[in-house]
């Protein structure tokens, strides 16, 4: 057991991350068992988003992710299951355009300023490199 007070607050919270840690990865394999058992598009996208979710947390690296999600993508196929397309939400109406408020006539206006706009730096030619 630690005795300084920074190792004893380690501990504990490298004891609570291994046990969230576990817990996405007991997700992910059962989730990945069942589409095996009985491949259904339901089936791989519940797996897909566990190993997503891994992901995100940095449980798993994006390559191990997306093999697994391949090789579940091919016995998919093989088994004839087809990813059922994603329900989007409610369509949102189209945005009506307000007309532009109309703005009441300013008494007093500020000058206009004569400055002249500067034009951006022209870029220079790369030079060129002599091949010795």
């Amino acid at each position: 057991m630690p005795i300084i007070k920074s190792a004893i607050k380690r501990m504990k919270q490298t004891a609570k991350r291994t046990e969230r840690n576990v817990g996405i990865k007991r997700d992910i394999k059962s989730a990945v068992k069942a589409f095996l058992a009985k491949p259904t598009s339901e089936g791989l996208s519940k797996a897909q988003s566990e190993i997503d979710t891994a992901v995100k947390k940095k449980l798993i690296k994006k390559n191990t992710a997306s093999r697994r999600k391949s090789q579940l993508s091919k016995t998919a196929k093989a088994a004839g299951v087809k990813l059922a397309a994603t329900k989007k939400a409610a369509a949102k109406p189209a945005a009506v355009k307000k007309a532009p408020a109309e703005k009441a006539p300013a008494t007093k206006k500020a000058p206009a300023k004569t400055t002249a706009a500067k034009k951006p730096a022209a870029k220079k030619p790369a030079a060129k490199k002599t091949a010795k």
